[in-house]
């Protein structure tokens, strides 16, 4: 078989040294140099010849320089001959970017997926994407994870009496009701207008929360101005305290600041699929490196990943055996 060689962009190393550990292969060293006039240059430091080459980058912050970073190691993993080029992208920032709804507005996330192909994957290993339909963009296969059974396994063997899942609004709803069913809770939802990219407007919460604990799931925390208008209406109803939990915790601007200080915010818990702000020794942090690791060593060896969807995500978890035997009688 092929030897696994793994490479990091500067975005996320903590991350690639974890998956690597618990792959038993080492992080093999790449050098991202900047020239004078602005422009960078990768160069991989490990023998990728009829290897299969897996290089992690989450698209943080600067997410444009993280970028091309990723763009330019996939195109010298492809000019050093690689046999297999996967681009594992456990944050893919330009997911948000996944409709038209404005005239002559740009679909990055499309475009996005369009350069990493053209630069040479054959195949993207990523996590939680924003919406399901960013999976049509790319014209190469990708490997979808869920972090949702990291963070339930957080909140079981816990009190969760009277506790209700709540999301942000409709569009992660779906997410909220298989969190939801994981950890045997009711669930609801918030009424969501987003008015810009930092201001959204919950103006009713469907479902009941009156009096209950509330454990609030987004995909993706960035300004937090979703989740403390959420917590503000859900005070309204009479909610006592609210666990905040997310896949991708950004945390930008003033995010850290606002939800340290809510007084409704119990906790707040994230992965490691982007690097944890600093100065916040609250914030309780899962890793999703073992997932990572066992996809990848399921990608090397030829074998499913959807049975990591187990007990997880029945919509990604493999067909019943019931279904084989239909098609087969």
């Amino acid at each position: 078989m092929r030897e696994i060689v793994v490479f990091s962009g500067s975005a996320h190393q903590g991350l690639a040294s974890q998956i690597c550990d618990r792959l038993g292969v080492p992080l093999s060293r790449s050098e991202i140099k900047r020239f004078s006039n602005d422009c960078l240059q990768a160069q991989l430091l490990a023998n990728c010849r009829q290897r299969d080459v897996y290089i992690v980058q989450p698209l943080v912050p600067p997410t444009q320089e993280h970028l091309m970073e990723l763009l330019l190691m996939i195109d010298a993993a492809r000019g050093a001959s690689a046999a297999q080029i996967t681009a594992v992208i456990p944050h893919f920032a330009y997911a948000r970017s996944d409709k038209k709804d404005a005239s002559r507005i740009s679909l990055g996330g499309r475009l996005v997926a369009d350069l990493i192909s053209t630069a040479g994957a054959h195949r993207v290993l990523t996590m939680n994407l924003h919406a399901p339909q960013v999976h049509g963009f790319f014209s190469v296969p990708v490997d979808h994870l869920t972090a949702l059974g990291v963070l339930a396994d957080h909140f079981r063997g816990t009190d969760l009496s009277d506790s209700v899942v709540v999301s942000p609004d409709l569009g992660n709803a779906k997410e909220a009701t298989q969190f939801s069913r994981l950890l045997g809770l009711p669930v609801a939802a918030g009424s969501k207008k987003r008015e810009s990219d930092d201001k959204v407007v919950i103006d009713s919460i469907v479902g009941d929360v009156r009096g209950k604990r509330a454990i609030v799931l987004d995909d993706e925390i960035a300004t937090g101005g979703s989740i403390i208008e959420l917590l503000d209406r859900l005070a309204d109803f009479g909610v006592t305290e609210a666990a905040v939990a997310c896949t991708h915790g950004l945390f930008a601007g003033r995010a850290v600041e606002r939800l340290r200080n809510h007084p409704m915010v119990s906790q707040v818990v994230t992965t490691d699929t982007v690097p944890a702000p600093s100065g916040w020794p609250e914030l309780q942090v899962r890793t999703v490196s073992g997932l990572f690791a066992e996809a990848i060593t399921r990608i090397h060896g030829g074998e499913s990943v959807s049975i990591l969807f187990d007990g997880v995500d029945p919509t990604h978890a493999p067909p019943q055996g019931s279904l084989f035997d239909k098609v087969g009688s």
